[in-house]
């Protein structure tokens, strides 16, 4: 009986083990002028390898499923479909200048930025058959859902202004300004959030007709706006001041601001609160506590935009790409 007991717990050790190796996650870093996608194992904060892309990838986004993480190529033209459990490239796809995608809330449009082409693409998400293409004027960057699926926010970087596509009748709702060189966009608690990159604060807009009804100052170049996972706090990156911003989405107060030099742009959340901000200038990631206010770096490649953490992954291996 004794033999029998010391077996299963030197059994559960080495299966505790095995699990403990594994465990960590893997994290995704596009970076654009590098033509690549750094594969990163968040255990260790190493670049473990590269994904090549054809020319110049920006935006991903998880399919529904959760089976496939879709990276725009924008000069490439294509979507590549990555497993996001091990970063094998699963398929190619010829797309139209995806720079910037996001699927619909209810799973049934997938919404595609052509930034140099001037136009929004609107995608069936099931078969990427293209319902609709909406010609622009000029340089559709970020876009948001309404909740409900029924429309579609694009900001216009080059003409200042956002637009509004209604998904159900497949027609444009209106184009209105909303501030100097608009980028991100986020809807939340019944507003339209648009960082407004050319100045210093994020445009608060009606959805029912664009019209401003409040700005939230937060710092120089706003560029991205992200949520947290809980809802409880809005983080705002301003890239040209080199700042990571909390805000308060009931009151739209900003809470805090921490130094994040090399040009702050996208984030993603980590399990445990912490935030991994990508560098765009600097060549690396910034994974920061915002308790402490102090982050650590990690290396990737150039103009890193983009990123994604699958936290539940195993610890990412070698794998072929094709």
């Amino acid at each position: 009986m004794r033999r029998l007991c010391l077996a299963l717990l030197c059994v559960v050790a080495i299966s505790g083990f095995a699990a403990s190796a594994r465990a960590g996650g893997i994290a995704f870093v596009v970076n654009s002028n590098g033509a690549s996608i750094s594969v990163i194992d968040m255990a260790t904060k190493k670049e473990v390898r590269r994904i090549p892309s054809l020319r110049e990838p920006h935006h991903l986004i998880l399919s529904p499923d959760g089976k496939s993480l879709l990276v725009g190529d924008t000069a490439g033209n294509q979507i590549m479909f990555i497993d996001p459990n091990t970063g094998e490239v699963q398929k190619r796809l010829p797309v139209a200048d995806p720079y910037q995608l996001q699927f619909s809330p209810d799973a049934k449009f997938l919404v595609v930025n052509g930034l140099a082409r001037n136009q929004v693409d609107v995608y069936d998400a099931a078969s990427m058959k293209l319902l609709k293409r909406f010609p622009v004027v000029a340089t559709p960057s970020h876009l948001a859902y309404s909740p409900d699926s029924s429309t579609v926010f694009v900001s216009l970087q080059d003409s200042d202004r956002l637009a509004a596509f209604d998904l159900r009748m497949m027609t444009e709702k209106w184009t209105v300004p909303v501030g100097k060189t608009p980028a991100g966009v986020l809807w939340l608690n019944g507003r339209v959030l648009v960082a407004d990159m050319g100045t210093d604060y994020v445009a608060v807009v009606d959805p029912a007709d664009g019209k401003v009804v409040d700005r939230i100052v937060t710092g120089k170049g706003v560029h991205q706006l992200f949520l947290s996972p809980d809802r409880k706090v809005l983080w705002v990156n301003n890239r040209a001041g080199g700042t990571t911003v909390s805000v308060d989405p009931a009151t739209l107060k900003v809470i805090r601001s921490y130094a994040i030099p090399g040009g702050p742009d996208d984030i993603d959340f980590a399990p445990g609160g912490k935030l991994w901000i990508t560098r765009r200038w600097a060549e690396s990631v910034a994974v920061l506590d915002p308790v402490t206010g102090t982050f650590e770096t990690i290396a990737v490649g150039r103009s890193p935009h983009g990123l994604y953490l699958n936290a539940h992954a195993p610890s990412p291996v070698v794998v072929s790409s094709r």
